[in-house]
């Protein structure tokens, strides 16, 4: 067997990895049964789901009609501007709230992009913003600091 499509292989031992590690982690959970869940029961099976998808997409690359690709350079400055926002809005959720904080995640990790454009930024950063407030707001009811703590409006 030759290995054809690099990257959909490595994408595949990477959806096995997680998700047996994800699996291997729940199992320290309880687990219930299919009719009384226990915590460890979704994640648990999610990731036995996430392992198989992964040993299918890795399988399939392998295969003789699979498109041969290879797997360029990793980039590391774009893995630093997205885990650098993610942990920034971590750090300012509290004190700018969740309008502001998410606002200013999607705009610095759009930076990351090589079709960087702050017209989109600025679109998907407002409705991503909305979105949030409908979805874990209104819809979920999740209790979040709105605005930012000076402000006085949460």
């Amino acid at each position: 067997m030759q290995l054809r499509n690099k990257q959909d292989f490595w994408s595949g031992v990477m959806f096995v990895a997680l998700g047996l590690g994800f699996a291997f982690q729940a199992t320290s959970y309880q687990m219930g049964t299919a009719a009384r869940m226990g915590p460890g029961y979704f994640p648990f099976w999610l990731g036995i789901c996430l392992a198989i998808l992964g040993a299918v997409v890795g399988l399939t690359a392998l295969s003789p009609k699979a498109e041969q690709t290879d797997v360029g350079r990793f980039d590391f400055k774009i893995l630093g501007i997205i885990v650098g926002s993610v942990i920034l809005f971590g750090v300012l959720l509290r004190p700018l709230g969740l309008y502001l904080s998410l606002f200013i995640l999607v705009v610095a990790s759009s930076t990351a992009s090589h079709e960087f454009s702050w017209k989109v930024a600025l679109a998907n950063a407002v409705f991503l913003v909305i979105f949030c407030w409908l979805a874990f707001i209104k819809g979920l009811g999740l209790i979040f600091p709105l605005w930012p703590t000076f402000l006085g409006m949460n």
